[in-house]
């Protein structure tokens, strides 16, 4: 068993369980990404995105370097989330400018059956960058794990790529309901033995991102999204070393089914920029802590608008008060474009107002 040492800023994992913290902690999507240099540097020297993810001591180095440059609360595996559908065997590639695809997606019956759980061992890259990370980061923040739900893996594996009307997946869903419920089936025991490796590798906490949820009529998205994902919180463990290991649900688009989200087990719920915190935190009440949820385009101001409106998204949540939990994140990704210096403006501006907050009568 691998030993860790002990977590000096546990802020981020007690504002995910509710507990009182001292300031609102901060993470954010894709906090390792193209908007910073020395990533871009990191990601040259490597030579693709994919060389970047499989190897643990590059997969490290960028998973470190916005801690390095900010007061960061979390640290967050540096991965893909189709590296579970890469693994399944429908090999996925990357094209200059344009997004990932599948060399065999999941186009009929036939393909569809043929789907098998990733083999042992064919995400050991992953477990290792975890372990390594967590040694790296010597107890400076958490490491979050993290996997796609099994929907928007679907949406990836049965379109072959990126989608904006996912007339392929919706066909298969509305035709043949049953080939579709077989893949997410698969693809749920896939991420809950995915997560849990991670967990055991090193996670402190777990992030499914539902990034196409959004897409789905009310009704689909129950049944073929918050099902699978309630499939998958309901095999986690939640509990390592003696440690809780909260689980975090995100589904872009999903503010019309919060009340239901926060039903599934996990402990928070990501939420993107078109909910307002203050009504999400009263219809959730003390069931699970929010993260979130800035417009990213927000960081392409000036900085005293970017003060104004990281203000006016910790005032929306409110003053937090015992059994409820904020962890200030963005609505989505944080853009390529996005300049350093603004992210450095959000970090300040979160932890100084929230730390102001808490001071108010």
């Amino acid at each position: 068993m691998t030993s860790f040492a002990p977590l000096k800023n546990d802020t981020f994992l007690r504002a995910l369980l509710r507990q009182e913290t001292e300031y609102t902690p901060l993470w954010l999507m894709r906090q390792a990404g193209r908007y910073l240099p020395e990533y871009r540097a990191t990601r040259k020297g490597a030579g693709s995105f994919m060389s970047l993810a499989k190897n643990p001591d590059f997969a490290t180095e960028v998973t470190i370097q916005p801690l390095d440059r900010y007061a960061l609360d979390a640290a967050i595996l540096f991965s893909d989330i189709l590296t579970v559908p890469d693994a399944m065997g429908l090999g996925l590639y990357f094209e200059e400018g344009e997004g990932p695809k599948f060399e065999r997606p999941l186009k009929d019956e036939k393909a569809a059956m043929a789907l098998e759980l990733p083999p042992e061992g064919s995400l050991q890259y992953v477990y290792d960058a975890v372990t390594q990370i967590r040694k790296t980061l010597n107890g400076r923040v958490p490491l979050i794990g993290f996997s796609g739900s099994p929907w928007t893996l679907a949406c990836y594996m049965v379109e072959g790529q990126g989608s904006r009307e996912f007339h392929g997946i919706k066909a298969m869903m509305y035709k043949r309901p049953d080939l579709l419920e077989r893949i997410l089936s698969l693809n749920a025991q896939a991420v809950a033995t995915y997560l849990n490796a991670q967990i055991d590798a090193g996670a402190q906490a777990v992030m499914i991102f539902d990034s196409w949820g959004g897409a789905l009529a009310d009704g689909a998205y129950q049944r073929f999204s918050l099902k699978y994902m309630q499939d998958i919180v309901n095999q986690l463990q939640r509990e390592k070393d003696g440690q809780r290991i909260p689980c975090i649900v995100f589904t872009k688009g999903g503010g019309l089914w919060l009340e239901q989200m926060a039903d599934i087990g996990a402990d928070a719920l990501g939420l993107d920029w078109t909910v307002n915190l203050g009504q999400a935190r009263a219809r959730v009440g003390d069931k699970v802590a929010l993260q979130g949820n800035l417009d990213p385009a927000v960081l392409f101001a000036e900085p005293e608008q970017i003060r104004q409106q990281v203000t006016a998204t910790l005032e929306a949540y409110g003053k937090p008060s015992a059994g409820h939990g904020h962890v200030f994140n963005l609505g989505h990704g944080i853009s390529q474009f996005t300049s350093p210096d603004a992210v450095t403006v959000l970090v300040e501006t979160v932890h100084e107002v929230s730390r102001r907050q808490r001071q108010q009568a």
